[in-house]
């Protein structure tokens, strides 16, 4: 029994339905990382009271708590379980895509609003460097088959600004199907027209998922932020309502009673204004009895702001998996390097975590890149394996000792290019390394090596008294 097609058409709205539902979500999601979401949390009459003078303060907790953990996933290359060495040609491909910095974006994009996604394609310019582009879950949605956990079908679409003085802009979408590229551009109203149409054959849509935290059934990801959240706001709250008591009642205001500002002056004698008598914590109350009467009150503590701060803080280390300390949590007392690398123990977790659901999407970008190159698809790279920087934190000391460790073993359980590797050397140098070690060997073997008959026969001859005869 054949299963009924969507045509191009019946793709493009379904997809761009499902996308719009969504992106409300995803764009609160990227105002709360980079720290312009509304956040009102004072009463309207306070807002009426103070101004200007205030503004609504905002904790980077969601910063931090995706780029800690996204510091710690950096990829070094892609191999195959039988080879030491990384795989250069995919490795230059990544390096001329700019997929280094690209990849970053991408991994902050995934860890905030839920996925990011890598797109992969043909390079007019040089078709032996496939393109490789990571993209925005602002402008891509892919549908993801729930039988299989792959896309059947993705969808992006951008606007390209061409006057901002105008602030006229060019819609543009392009439709990824298994066997072929839709290009659309936007005509009247929501009306896209096809511009062009790439029928690739590759078999697989050329959109790859890049998704964080999925489950079984939600292939969609969820956001790092989703559990911080609530408590980051609870603190932007307690941290303003803090502000706005260090304005009115962190200092002592003193009081007379039978006096008003007009009845001030400086010490020159002039009067002093409305604004002098503010900015010295005087509160003038006329009676008209004609004494005056001075009084105090005394200045509020504001540390129930404060401590209320802290235990937010250490709500959302626990839950964001961040070391205390990152969250300004400290003692008197330094922690040692070895208590240092015990709190950030589930922070590596985490990230190890993320590298293995992330080291498959860029695995199968990657095999997309030779299917594109070669026009075939390799069964070796089945098995291909990202290779990631170490997300521990680790002393140069403690590296180098246990990678020289497992080298010197009586009989080395890792060979030395992969113990350069570990010590943090770059492919060049490793090169360079192993083209000295091999002019070493080869000027030892030369000096050491058993002399021939003939060289004998001629070092006799050399050494030939020459007053003989």
């Amino acid at each position: 029994m054949t299963a009924p097609t969507r045509d191009d058409q019946q793709w493009l709205h379904q997809l761009s339905l499902r996308h719009d539902a969504e992106l409300g979500e995803l764009r609160e999601l990227n105002d709360e990382y980079e720290l312009r979401a509304q956040q009102l949390y004072m009463h309207p009459e306070i807002l009426r009271e103070i101004g200007d003078r205030l503004k609504q303060v905002v904790l980077a907790w969601p910063q931090l708590a995706v780029d800690s953990l996204e510091e710690r996933l950096d990829v070094e290359g892609f191999r195959l379980p039988d080879s030491a060495a990384g795989d250069e040609d995919l490795w230059r491909i990544w390096q001329e895509n700019n997929c280094d910095e690209q990849s970053q974006m991408g991994h902050i994009d995934a860890l905030v609003m839920k996925r990011a996604y890598i797109a992969v394609g043909t390079n007019e310019a040089d078709a032996d460097t496939p393109l490789v582009t990571f993209e925005s879950p602002l402008e891509v949605y892919g549908d993801i088959d729930p039988r299989t956990r792959q896309v059947r079908a993705a969808l992006r679409r951008w606007c390209e600004h061409q006057d901002p003085l105008v602030r006229s802009s060019e819609r543009y979408a392009t439709l990824y199907l298994p066997d072929r590229t839709v290009y659309y551009e936007a005509s009247n109203g929501n009306d896209y027209t096809v511009q062009d149409v790439d029928e690739h054959g590759l078999g697989v849509v050329p959109i790859v998922p890049l998704v964080n935290r999925g489950r079984l059934s939600d292939q969609r990801g969820r956001s790092e932020l989703a559990p911080i959240l609530p408590l980051t706001r609870a603190a932007n709250k307690a941290a303003t309502d803090m502000m706005v008591a260090s304005e009115f009642v962190a200092l002592p205001l003193r009081g007379f009673l039978g006096a008003s500002p007009d009845d001030l002056e400086d010490q020159n004698g002039n009067k002093m204004t409305a604004l002098q008598a503010i900015l010295g914590r005087m509160l003038m109350i006329p009676d008209g009895e004609g004494q005056v009467k001075q009084f105090e009150f005394a200045a509020a503590q504001l540390k129930n702001f404060t401590d209320v701060l802290t235990q937010l803080a250490q709500l959302v280390a626990s839950i964001a998996g961040l070391p205390p300390h990152y969250l300004g949590q400290t003692t008197d007392n330094p922690a040692s390097a070895d208590a240092i690398r015990s709190n950030e123990a589930r922070l590596v977790k985490r990230a190890e975590r993320r590298q293995r659901a992330f080291g498959g999407a860029h695995e199968a970008a990657m095999r997309l890149v030779r299917r594109i190159q070669s026009g075939d698809w390799d069964p070796a790279l089945k098995r291909l394996e990202t290779i990631w920087r170490d997300p521990s934190t680790p002393t140069v000391a403690q590296g180098a000792d246990a990678a020289l460790k497992l080298y010197n073993l009586p009989t080395p359980i890792v060979p030395l290019k992969q113990t350069r590797q570990r010590l943090g050397f770059s492919d060049a140098t490793i090169t360079l390394m192993e083209q000295e070690d091999a002019l070493v060997q080869a000027q030892q073997a030369e000096m050491f090596k058993t002399p021939t008959a003939a060289d004998q026969a001629g070092a006799a001859g050399g050494n030939s008294n020459p007053t003989a005869g």
